[in-house]
């Protein structure tokens, strides 16, 4: 199997559950087993959606070896290991590959604002330590620098760089990227709103925040979506999209991942805990979360 069809479908940025303020073990697992019985193509612990900020140095590599365990190679695993740090972000990968990881999620550097040359160097210093492909995890809104489609082709060069997370929320990225780097380069969504649109136009995946407490809905979508010849399917998909749209609002009305822990809560999924600086959502926002579970038949 190339590396495009291993990294492809519908994969969840995966919460990380917690009981008081402790990541909750036992839950965590369930809850990878409940992905891998739904039909998700991959998981990535340790994200944004993971709280990988508020996770300590330990935690971090828990979550991640937790996934690689429970996983068991039914479906990959693309570790959250990203840092404004290079050297943290080399350690944390260096880790997720001796574990067992499928591959690395690496976010931009965030606050420090690297130039375009920069941003090059920190994937190449992370590419050279490493064995595993790495997904560029590419979100301007929360790390304020935009890696260029430029800067991503020359990355594209190098072994162990296979694609790119893409939550620009710019369409037109994808056929750039398309056009730049070709099929084998992997696009994945970052946006679950625009995740149509994104597979239509050569995109072959989500990683996705919703599949949290919608697995079959999300994987379904996916499996439809990446059906492009098939009218029929591309009509299943539209129709599952619109199911979800308002699920996928509303799990953005406050901060990611506040109000889809709620949901999950609500599913007996995990707790409602998030870690400061983050709090619980709003009672007004857990009505539109209520709301919207109920729409998508989730209940």
């Amino acid at each position: 199997m190339c590396i495009r069809d291993r990294f492809k479908g519908s994969i969840v940025a995966l919460i990380t559950p917690f009981k008081n303020n402790v990541l909750d073990q036992d839950k965590y697992a369930s809850l990878i087993h409940h992905h891998i019985k739904n039909g998700t193509n991959g998981v990535v612990p340790a994200g944004t959606t993971g709280e990988s900020p508020t996770l300590d140095h330990e935690e971090h590599k828990k979550v991640i070896e937790i996934a690689v365990k429970e996983t068991n190679g039914k479906i990959p695993v693309i570790a959250g290991t990203g840092s404004n740090s290079t050297s943290e972000a080399i350690e944390l990968s260096i880790h997720a590959e001796k574990t067992g990881a499928n591959a690395l999620l690496i976010v931009t550097p965030y606050y420090n604002k690297p130039t375009q040359e920069g941003l090059y160097q920190h994937y190449k210093a992370i590419n050279d330590k490493v064995g595993i492909p790495i997904i560029n995890y590419n979100i301007p809104p929360r790390s304020v620098v935009d890696m260029s489609v430029d800067t991503m082709a020359r990355l594209f060069e190098l072994k162990n760089i296979a694609g790119v997370k893409d939550a620009t929320a710019d369409l037109n990225r994808v056929d750039k990227q398309l056009k730049k780097m070709g099929p084998e380069f992997i696009q994945l969504s970052g946006e679950d709103g625009t995740a149509l649109e994104f597979n239509l136009r050569g995109g072959v995946g989500c990683i996705s925040v919703t599949a949290n407490v919608a697995p079959k809905l999300c994987s379904d979508f996916q499996n439809a979506s990446l059906s492009k010849n098939n009218s029929n399917l591309i009509a299943k998909a539209k129709e599952i999209n619109k199911k979800l749209m308002p699920l996928h609002k509303s799990l953005f009305i406050e901060s990611n991942p506040s109000p889809v822990k709620y949901a999950a809560s609500l599913l007996n999924l995990s707790s409602e805990e998030v870690r400061l600086p983050l709090v619980k959502i709003t009672e007004k926002t857990k009505k539109e979360v209520q709301k919207a579970l109920k729409i998508a038949e989730l209940l």
